[in-house]
């Protein structure tokens, strides 16, 4: 590797310049911050050990100095005045390590082994992350539907901040990847994502996955678990359907909010926390708290910037932008590039009203590649659902009617289509769990 080495002694860059030579690495010396950051204007290190004693000036300070020019260089401090509160706070300002004098060849040789390794571990995270791109649509998160590019702005502009955000909206109209991009967009984005589904457990499993627990804390418990806080240290954790988490935990929810603080289950010992909490929900929360489901503080705690996002039947002139993504997406995905709709498809695609909202079109889409013979998708190639003409509301369901009645009636006639809760729910783009509770809401 080509390395930097920071010290203001002249003999004992020499000895480590050795070490260092001896182990087939190329060393620059510096005697001093300035002369450091002049080299690093014009050479790439691949790691730089900085001494925090320098003369004058504090090595903490120019750590800071040297990664604001090199973001990617691992720091690695040396002292003869190590302390643990030292070691803390140069990991905090972004030291890979913390190396105390006087150390051996050996431990030299350590401690690069670490670079390496974790240089190894990110080029595999970079290589998985480019192979699910390549699985998995890319985020179009483009609009042009005002009330969408206004949620978006405000969105956004809140990225920059610590500020909780609640995100609201039904479901399918893409909670969770507009929370990916508010992290890809925050000071944190270095750090982990972490979703958390809160419905999807047992307010005792979930606590559990949230806060982890010691060992013997309950039957089944053989070891310590770190828990989802843990695991999101220094970047975002994302509860989705917040609204759905059990009324037991609400109050430790809060206490994380307010404090940062926490205890994992079956533990007494109190554990800080740097993490940044995002939520969603598809839920009324304020018709929840005034039905004494959901806590009123930790609404407001939850609601410091609001954003909302409408249905996709709202936001008519972003349907044949989405398609049109989509379908060439799907079509590379199966090596048939340039593939098109056919004008009755498109025109079914424009029509139709989407109750499960940027999820089923994106399931639509797929089936319809999938499914096509030719370079065109065509109607037929599409979900039954997509292609069938609505009877005028006012003949099945009276006149006027609410968008309630019409999500109602829609997932009635689905469920009469369909043998099992698994393919009506594939068809309406939405998770079983969503329907059950959809069912559960219109009495279907």
């Amino acid at each position: 590797m080509n390395i930097l080495l920071i010290d203001d002694d002249p003999s004992l860059r020499k000895s480590i310049r050795l070490a260092l030579e001896a182990m087939q690495h190329r060393v620059t010396e510096a005697a001093n911050g300035s002369q450091a950051q002049e080299l690093l204007g014009h050479t790439l290190f691949d790691v730089a050990f900085l001494d925090l004693k320098l003369g004058q000036e504090k090595g903490l300070d120019v750590l800071l100095s040297l990664l604001r020019l090199a973001p990617g260089l691992a720091v690695i401090v040396i002292t003869a005045y190590a302390t643990i509160d030292t070691a803390v706070e140069a990991m905090r300002r972004g030291a890979f390590d913390f190396l105390p004098k006087p150390f051996t060849p050996e431990e030299l040789r350590r401690v690069l082994d670490r670079v390496v390794q974790i240089r190894h571990l990110q080029s595999h995270v970079e290589a998985l992350e480019e192979q699910v791109r390549s699985i998995v649509p890319e985020a179009d998160l483009q609009t042009a539907d005002p009330v969408m590019r206004q949620a978006l702005d405000i969105a956004f502009r809140a990225a920059a901040t610590e500020a909780t955000i609640l995100i609201r909206g039904e479901s399918g109209t893409g909670k969770g990847v507009l929370a990916r991009a508010i992290h890809a967009r925050s000071p944190r984005a270095r750090g982990p994502f972490i979703t958390i589904n809160c419905p999807s457990l047992s307010a005792e499993l979930l606590e559990s996955e949230l806060f982890g627990h010691v060992r013997g804390a309950f039957t089944g418990a053989f070891q310590d678990t770190q828990g989802k806080l843990a695991a999101a240290e220094g970047g975002t954790l994302f509860l989705d359907e917040i609204g759905d988490l059990p009324l037991a935990l609400q109050p430790k929810l809060l206490r994380l909010l307010q404090e940062k603080r926490y205890e994992r289950v079956g533990e007494t010992r109190t554990r800080a926390c740097d993490v940044r909490i995002l939520a969603a929900t598809n839920r009324d929360l304020q018709a929840a708290v005034n039905a004494g489901t959901f806590r009123e503080d930790l609404w407001y705690r939850l609601n410091v910037i609001e954003v909302i996002l409408p249905p996709l039947r709202e936001r008519h002139a972003d349907i044949s932008a989405l398609a049109e993504h989509l379908l060439q997406f799907f079509s590379r995905q199966s090596s048939q590039s340039g593939r098109s709709f056919s004008e009755d498809a498109r025109a079914a695609l424009l029509k139709y009203p989407w109750p499960g909202n940027v999820r089923e079109l994106r399931n639509a889409i797929e089936r319809g590649v999938i499914l096509a013979r030719g370079p065109q998708v065509q109607l037929s190639d599409l979900p039954a659902q997509v292609g069938t003409e609505a009877p005028p509301v006012s003949a099945e369901l009276g006149g006027a009617v609410t968008l309630d009645q019409l999500e109602a009636e829609h997932i009635r006639r689905v469920l009469a289509q369909t043998s099992t809760m698994e393919e009506a729910a594939a068809q309406l783009g939405i998770d079983p769990s969503t329907l059950y509770r959809k069912r559960k809401r219109h009495g279907l």
